[in-house]
């Protein structure tokens, strides 16, 4: 009962009532002791009077019943100025208080009626109050407790019976009121989360909602959003995805056609004929950008790249291969590294070799493209953190629609033909070994891409 809901709510219900009940039940129990006290002295005011009143003298059986029916020992009347002793009988021990019914505050009622309640036995007390119906100044008279005491029990078993009863009978209304109007409809939108799950692509699971609390009507809405956004997202994805596997195999195909066709243009180029000659290299041009695409998207379109195989690389002779490699293609163009002497970082070799290569051929073609030579260089560096590869080019600088969309596939290319697809592989693979790679600045001086890869798998 505990791990449910309109369990739990049952307990805390009965636990209140019971707790409302006995914040009720020690003011009850003072004032019955004051309507006790009060009715007590009632009594031997008119069994005074009604001694007083008689004619001649009373016998002391009737006094004795007189007193026994006031439910008193004695009584003492005051008129005017003289106190008289009315009624009397021997009493069974000492006065040990005297309890002033003239208005007394509220705190000591329920403070007396507590110690009466839980004090064990009985004693006489003294009552001091006003007379009703002015039949007096004052009226006075002992009594013993033990009748008192088993009164207030007697009174406080029913009270604590009456609210067990009632706490158990609002507790039942109340759980099956939160079970009809709370638990009922959350279950039955756990349900109907249940049976989406099953099915998500299904558009007829989404719910409808028809709560009329408007809480969970809130909730069945958002939800019915939240399931028909994910129902489109996977519709699309799913389709995307078909696309994908009809895009990668047409690449495929359309790669090794114009491979094919780039080998053919080659030859064209070895005829005498001008026109041959002018439009031969514009053809090998056009059909090289068509292969860089269908290489490109068949890379982007992996399911995923292999897990790093992380070793240790020496920094310099690293960045020498690189650079080496791409300045075969530079021309004009100074392609330089450093590397602190002893420099190494733990990476894929092939991975960061690809990365930081696409980068090096990035800065080359931006470059290029300005018909000016320029500088690109390979700063390596370490803190005790990461590693740092940097790539500086005195290149033109990033236009800002580049930089907005610098890592989305198809988005972020610069150069007329390109893919914008190497910057999105670069990063994924740089994030295959937990780092990031980031645009540091890009200004009409030239652009720096930052490399930084982690130290915490470093056992130095």
């Amino acid at each position: 009962m505990l791990t449910t809901l309109s369990g739990r709510f049952l307990i805390l219900t009965v636990i209140f009532v019971m707790l409302a009940e006995v914040l009720i039940f020690v003011p009850s129990i003072a004032r019955f002791r004051l309507d006790y006290l009060t009715d007590r002295m009632e009594r031997a005011q008119i069994a005074s009077l009604a001694l007083l009143g008689a004619s001649e003298m009373i016998s002391p059986d009737v006094e004795a019943e007189l007193l026994d029916n006031a439910g008193v020992l004695n009584v003492v009347l005051r008129r005017d100025s003289m106190r008289q002793l009315v009624l009397s009988s021997d009493l069974p021990g000492p006065v040990s208080r005297t309890v002033d019914l003239r208005d007394p505050p509220a705190w000591v009622l329920i403070r007396d009626a507590v110690s009466r309640y839980f004090m064990p036995g009985g004693d006489v007390i003294r009552v001091i109050a006003e007379p009703a119906r002015g039949g007096g100044m004052q009226i006075e008279a002992a009594l013993d407790t033990t009748d008192l005491r088993a009164a207030m029990i007697d009174y406080g078993i029913n009270i604590l019976m009456l609210s067990l009863a009632i706490s158990i009978i609002t507790a039942v209304f109340l759980f099956l009121a939160v079970r009809r109007l709370m638990v009922l409809p959350i279950r039955g939108l756990v349900g109907q989360m249940k049976r989406y799950a099953e099915a998500p692509e299904d558009a007829r699971r989404v719910i409808e909602p028809r709560s009329g609390i408007r809480e969970l009507h809130e909730a069945e809405t958002t939800l019915r959003d939240l399931e028909t956004q994910l129902t489109g997202s996977l519709r699309q994805k799913e389709r995307l995805a078909q696309l994908g596997g009809a895009v990668a195999k047409i690449s495929h195909d359309l790669r090794n056609i114009l491979t094919t066709a780039t080998l053919l243009a080659d030859r064209m180029e070895r005829v005498d004929d001008p026109t041959v000659k002018r439009v031969g290299p514009k053809i090998v041009a056009s059909l090289t950008r068509a292969v860089n695409l269908t290489e490109g998207t068949l890379a982007f379109g992996r399911a995923e790249e292999a897990p790093p195989a992380l070793t240790r690389i020496d920094a310099q002779t690293f960045l020498e291969e690189v650079c080496e490699a791409e300045a075969l293609a530079a021309g004009e163009i100074d392609i330089r590294f450093d590397a602190p002497p002893g420099m190494w970082f733990r990476a894929d070799p092939e991975q960061m070799y690809r990365v930081v290569g696409n980068l090096i051929r990035n800065a080359r073609q931006a470059i290029a493209a300005t018909g000016q030579p320029g500088v690109i260089e390979v700063k390596a560096a370490e803190d005790p953190t990461a590693w740092h590869i940097r790539v500086c080019d005195t290149g033109p600088g990033l236009p800002p629609r580049a930089q907005e969309n610098l890592f989305q596939a198809f988005q972020g290319n610069v150069r007329k033909g390109g893919t914008g697809l190497g910057l999105v592989i670069a990063q994924e693979l740089v994030r295959g070994h937990g780092g990031e790679l980031a645009l540091e600045r890009t200004d009409e001086a030239g652009t720096v891409f930052c490399i930084r890869l982690p130290r915490e798998l470093d056992g130095a």
